[in-house]
């Protein structure tokens, strides 16, 4: 029974191996580019107002917490919950950005993937000891 489970991990594992795309080396300013427009969608989905909880940290090591008050093309606006301080972003500035407004959906399939690895884990492990 073991066998075969490491059998075909062994094959998942070949399959992805073989899959892997070849990526390209892009300029720093291209990769600043992205990053801003991937930090931008993030501050979008995330919304504003006091449920869109951000912490951000800056190019500078700069850590922001508080939620996003108002968010444009150019930059957004972080305001600190305790405080009330507000501090204008440009999103090239960005070096990371975590919100934790996740939904109650979200939430639930988190859940569904962690119960359902460390059921896999237990199956795997009692297969282990069988042998």
């Amino acid at each position: 029974m073991f066998k075969r489970i490491l059998a075909v991990a062994l094959a998942a594992l070949l399959v992805n191996l073989v899959a892997v795309r070849a990526t390209s080396a892009a300029t720093e300013a291209e990769k600043q580019a992205k990053l801003a427009g991937k930090v931008k969608a993030a501050v979008v989905k995330l919304g504003t107002g006091e449920s869109a909880r951000v912490r951000v940290v800056l190019r500078d090591k700069t850590k922001l917490e508080g939620y996003v008050s108002q968010a444009g093309d150019e930059s957004f606006v972080v305001t600190n919950f305790k405080t009330g301080a507000t501090t204008a972003v440009a999103y090239p500035q960005v070096k990371g950005v975590a919100g934790n407004n996740l939904s109650t959906g979200a939430k639930i399939a988190i859940g569904i993937g962690i119960g359902a690895g460390i059921t896999l884990l237990i199956v795997l492990l009692i297969a282990a000891s069988d042998d």
